[in-house]
């Protein structure tokens, strides 16, 4: 935890500064932005880090929290079922977009898809 806790804390304020510091901020941010960072492999493993072990951490607490505090034992069985299921679905689903965005679409307007792509 507290590793993940130190590493995360990098990860997130790089991730703050990359999208709100630098260029136009927060109202830059648009699916040409987007595309542009996950057209990097930089980007998208930064950000599946990010996603992963920000799951892992909370997950993790979650964990601790269900057990200090679940008293009956199908209650803590139960909602650590649950925590788990939305863990792997919010990994999977999280994992899936990240590497099979397309920042190319082929019927997207030209003005939201990034300067890099072919109209």
């Amino acid at each position: 935890m507290r590793a993940s806790g130190v590493v995360l804390l990098v990860l997130i304020f790089g991730h703050l500064w990359m999208n709100l510091m630098v260029g136009e901020g927060v109202h830059a941010i648009d699916f040409g932005f987007v595309a542009g960072k996950w057209a990097s492999p930089l980007w998208q493993v930064w950000d599946l880090l990010m996603l992963w072990l920000a799951m892992i951490h909370g997950t993790n607490g979650v964990r601790t929290i269900i057990n200090d505090y679940a008293q009956r034992d199908t209650t803590r069985l139960v909602l650590k079922g649950l925590l788990y299921l939305a863990f792997v679905v919010v990994v999977v689903l999280g994992t899936l977009v990240i590497f099979t965005f397309d920042p190319c679409p082929s019927d997207a307007p030209a003005h939201l898809v990034a300067s890099f792509c072919e109209a």
